[in-house]
Parts: C-alpha cells; sequence; structure tokens
C-alpha cells in the first residue's frame, strides 16, 4: 500500500514522503491516526506541487541571504565603553548590544544568529552574523575607551 506521510513517524519516514508500507499497517496505524493519507494519482501531484513550492521558497530564502550578506559584509560598528585604568571595560560587550547597532542601521537581525568572542577590552574585534545555514558574513567591532 501506497500513502504520503503528513507528520514524521519514527521508523517509516519524513513527512511528505511517499512510502510503500504493509497493509495493515497502513490502514490501522497510519490512516487511522491521520499519520499519513492514501497515495492515489491526484494526492502524488499535489505532494509533487507542494515540493516544487518549497523549494521555490528554499530558494528565494537563500538570494535574500545572500544579498544580505553582501550588504553587511564589511560594517564597522563603533562602541565607546567605559574603561578602567587597565583598559578593561566595564562589563563586555554582547550579541544584543550588537544587534541593536544593527538595528540602528537598518538591519534587523537576531542576537542569537551573531557569533562572537567575548569582548571584555578595548580594541579591533570581529563577529560572524549567520544568517542562513549556508550564509554568513563578517563584521568588524571598534571598541574605543570613552
Amino acid at each position: 500500500m501506497k500513502v504520503i506521510l503528513l507528520a514524521d513517524v519514527k521508523g517509516c519516514g519524513k513527512k511528505g514522503e511517499l512510502k510503500e508500507v504493509a497493509a495493515g499497517f497502513g490502514q490501522n496505524f497510519l490512516l487511522k491516526k491521520g499519520l499519513a493519507r492514501l497515495a492515489d494519482t491526484g494526492a502524488i501531484l499535489d505532494q509533487k506541487q507542494k515540493d516544487s513550492s518549497n523549494a521555490f521558497h528554499k530558494q528565494q530564502e537563500l538570494e535574500a541571504a545572500q544579498n544580505l550578506a553582501k550588504k553587511i559584509a564589511g560594517i564597522k560598528l563603533v562602541f565607546n565603553l567605559k574603561t578602567g585604568e587597565n583598559g578593561k571595560t566595564f562589563g563586555s560587550l554582547t550579541s544584543k548590544e550588537i544587534a541593536e547597532k544593527l538595528a540602528e542601521l537598518g538591519y534587523q537581525i537576531d542576537k542569537k544568529k551573531i557569533d562572537m568572542q567575548q569582548i571584555k577590552s578595548a580594541g579591533h574585534f570581529s563577529a560572524i552574523v549567520k544568517l542562513h545555514p549556508q550564509v554568513s558574513a563578517k563584521i568588524s567591532i571598534v571598541v574605543e575607551a570613552a
């Protein structure tokens, strides 16, 4: 019996896959619980259209991330932080502050997507902004003593 899975099923497959399963398993478990639907020609065509639509949207997201990466690559962010006598800052510069500075420049980026080392002194640093699993951009950070 051929079915199209409507949800991930452990030991069987992922959502959207076309699977050949035993008739009893398909009728008594998958179809009864709403985890799959019978794979007739209409359902197969519908699933192919959904797959092509998902692929198109993923490609659009990738292109948007690449364009944003080109825009923010090489941006230099300058922060004036209060420092002590030895050049160490009071506190540290966080990804939240970097995300806020990028928002001021018009780039809405989540603080969780900024990968950086801990900054506790004045100097030049860099951070990597992960925009997509395949796309990232490097920005430079300058911390000056106030």
